[in-house]
């Protein structure tokens, strides 16, 4: 199947050949594998790592726990 795609952004046409070029692959391998990517049509699983920074992270703050023990506390009479 061959497609013409129009209207590429140059920032899109600019990462493409960059990957294409990193990978050592053509520019239409390129392009087919991050669409196929793109849209779940791989099997591989993808690790994001977004929220790396923030893992490990908790620092044991008093006021945040006494905070949390105020709003776990049920007040019987509106739950009549």
């Amino acid at each position: 199947m061959q497609y013409t795609l129009r209207g590429i952004p140059q920032s899109l046409d600019r990462l493409l050949r960059d990957k294409a070029r990193r990978e050592r692959k053509s520019l239409n391998t390129a392009a087919v594998e991050t669409l196929t990517r793109g849209l779940g049509l791989t099997h591989e699983v993808v690790r994001h790592h977004d929220l790396d920074a923030l893992a490990g992270t908790w620092v044991e703050d008093p006021a945040f726990e006494q905070a949390l023990e105020l709003m776990r506390r049920v007040d019987p009479e509106q739950w009549k």
